[in-house]
């Protein structure tokens, strides 16, 4: 006994380091193919993860692959946080906007966009079994049906802001960006609520881009380095 017992924290070891690797991977991955398009060369997107390409490699043998795992984990993200948040029955207008701040967090209206046609959407689907629209319909139709959200609000317009809410600031990327996406989308929440209801009253979190703010930004667009 005593032998097997010694082996098991060794092969335990091994499995989470290689966890911690493929997660490191897709994490960056998801970054550089957002930042420099999805031909970035596979050595680059190694040095960003922090590990040898020979790691990289063994994880995914191919672009494809990796396209696919990139694809596949920010889905698979998403939609166990849409089916926790459908599993919970608790308030869906406050649901829903957590779960497109999650949406936000794994920026997936950036990464799946910068693979469109590079990955089986069908397949990843399939394999995750649910659909996250479907996962957000729902959630929208339980705010409908009890009067918490504007009954003219479409799954679109929920969805599509996300989408556009995950865009960088041009000439970035900055670190305001994502805080200011979070802040744009409670304020666009706000503005999905049903008529007649209490409004908010708990103040904005991020930063506000004052006019000061926005004009260094936009010297940044107009003349790299604001000079």
């Amino acid at each position: 006994m005593k032998p097997k017992e010694q082996g098991i924290p060794r092969v335990r070891g091994e499995r989470a380091d290689a966890r911690r690797n493929r997660e490191l991977i897709l994490r960056a991955a998801s970054k550089v193919f957002v930042e420099a398009g999805p031909d970035v060369a596979m050595e680059e997107i190694a040095s960003r993860a922090g590990v040898g390409v020979g790691t990289l490699y063994r994880r995914f043998p191919t672009r494809e692959a990796l396209y696919q795992g990139v694809a596949a984990d920010v889905l698979g993200k998403l939609t166990e946080s849409g089916r926790e948040a459908v599993a919970a029955n608790n308030d869906p207008f406050e649901a829903l906007r957590r779960l497109m701040h999650v949406s936000l967090d794994l920026n997936v209206g950036s990464v799946l966009p910068a693979l469109v046609s590079r990955f089986d959407f069908d397949a990843v689907v399939e394999e995750l079994q649910a659909d996250n629209a479907d996962l957000v319909q729902a959630l929208l139709e339980r705010a409908r049906a009890q009067g918490l959200i504007r009954p003219d609000a479409a799954f679109g317009d929920i969805v599509m802001m996300t989408v556009r809410l995950s865009r960088a600031f041009p000439g970035g990327p900055y670190p305001e960006d994502r805080p200011l996406a979070h802040r744009h989308l409670d304020i666009y929440f706000d503005g999905l609520r049903a008529f007649g209801s209490a409004r908010p009253t708990s103040a904005l979190e991020g930063p506000a881009m004052e006019v000061s703010l926005f004009k260094r930004r936009r010297a940044d667009l107009v003349r790299p380095g604001g000079s």
